[in-house]
């Protein structure tokens, strides 16, 4: 039977009808490919807006940390902190009726690892209270901007300031570098027309660390004196041969703990016996076990967007409790306070995008920017309204003691130095 004659269209119909029938393919091809990357979400049970990570029971959230690399310990603290965080949340009801999950994947400082971790990991979480290393940050840039991915590393660099996703927590190298520089002058170890050293790591860390120092060290009619070295580096006895040479009134070192505790010894050994400076990932309460104990304790200070975990706080004292009773024998180092700090942050813009009626990944950064005095308690308030200026620009000077948790104590307390607006607006 012949089917029954469809008249032909004009040419003037048939295209304007294909070109709708195309667009709606197209557009319903988008939605799905959207989805399927992980971009969108539906309305949970609860009304509120999901999308990765998050379903009607359980917010998951990832960690891209070194457990095996250089920053191994410091890993393990910041990952052990922030699941008791995440069981203290649980327990307590979790966040937007659900229980918090943390993935975790170990890059062992490796960059390439890292981004193939990151490759895993990103479709199935809705942010990452934790990512360490500033290479490794640096490297993700690109697709945390793409994917809406809230980040909060543990790296003070900033180069990573100006990213809507990323957030650096506290104050960055450079202002930390203002405020030793101001210890310095206010304590009559230097003055103006001496040198000053600042030994740094290659790379974001220490170039931004160096920036800071050399703005101030010119700002208070001082001479600086640079000694770039790798991570690899691990004797120091060439770069305090040249300071000395220098003449050096005081050094500051922006590198590793090893790094300092070779400074140190090196110097103290050799005559050079000036104040040394480290910015806060440059030690570790297990350096007071080393033969380098000695000339730490007689010469270093830190400067920390942080407080000493030994500080007589009541936030941090029952963070450290609570820490020294889930984990018993482990160190309560400054991993242990960033990392909780982190989560405790995260945790409220959780709560605070729930409370906006979206928990999908752009709606919790969104969520994030209008915090403005967010407070946990665990040292100084949090200003993540402007992305393109350190959360906090009061810095911590603390200094080594054998006895205290954590190999630390409370020098200063948090200020914000002399010229650090100055140095801001400059650097616009």
């Amino acid at each position: 039977m012949n089917a029954p004659h469809t008249p032909r269209l004009p040419r003037r119909v048939l295209r304007p009808a294909l070109v709708a029938a195309l667009a709606t393919v197209l557009l319903a091809g988008a939605a799905c490919s959207s989805k399927s990357a992980g971009q969108s979400g539906g309305d949970g049970a609860d009304g509120v807006r999901t999308g990765p990570g998050v379903s009607d029971s359980v917010i998951r959230l990832g960690a891209l940390t070194d457990l095996s690399g250089p920053y191994a310990t410091l890993g393990k603290s910041i990952v052990q902190a922030q699941q008791m965080w995440a069981d203290e949340t649980n327990a307590d009801g979790g966040i937007c009726g659900r229980k918090v999950r943390i993935t975790v994947k170990d890059h062992g400082y490796d960059v390439q690892k890292a981004v193939g971790a990151y490759a895993d990991l990103s479709a199935n979480v809705v942010a990452l209270p934790q990512v360490v290393g500033s290479p490794v940050v640096a490297a993700l840039l690109d697709d945390l901007g793409r994917d809406h991915m809230l980040t909060f590393p543990q790296a003070w660099s900033a180069d990573l300031l100006g990213k809507d996703s990323v957030q650096v927590v506290g104050t960055t190298y450079d202002v930390d570098m203002l405020a030793a520089v101001d210890h310095l002058l206010l304590t009559r170890k230097v003055g103006k027309g001496d040198a000053l050293g600042h030994v740094y790591f290659e790379g974001d860390y220490g170039a931004n660390a160096l920036q800071g120092s050399t703005w101030a060290a010119e700002r208070a009619g001082m001479k600086m004196v640079g000694q770039k070295i790798k991570a690899t580096d691990t004797d120091l006895s060439a770069q305090v041969t040249a300071l000395r040479k220098a003449g050096v009134k005081a050094v500051l070192i922006s590198a590793g703990p090893a790094q300092t505790a070779s400074l140190a010894g090196v110097a103290a050994a050799r005559g050079l016996k000036v104040p040394i400076v480290s910015s806060a990932p440059g030690f570790a309460p297990q350096l007071l076990k080393t033969p380098a104990a000695k000339a730490l304790e007689g010469m270093l200070h830190v400067v920390s967007a942080a407080p000493a975990v030994s500080a007589d706080i009541p936030g941090v004292r029952r963070m450290v409790a609570a820490y020294g009773k889930r984990y018993p024998g482990s160190v309560v180092d400054s991993g242990v306070l960033s990392g909780y700090n982190a989560a405790r942050l995260l945790g409220e813009d959780l709560k605070k995008a729930c409370a906006r009626g979206s928990l999908e990944r752009a709606d919790v950064v969104a969520a994030h920017r209008t915090q403005k005095h967010l407070d946990t308690g665990l040292g100084t308030p949090q200003d993540f309204s402007d992305e393109a200026r350190p959360a906090s620009l009061k810095t911590y000077v603390l200094k080594p003691d054998a006895n205290a948790v954590g190999g630390l104590v409370n020098e200063e307390d948090a200020h914000e130095a002399p010229g650090v607006r100055a140095y801001l607006s400059s650097r616009r």
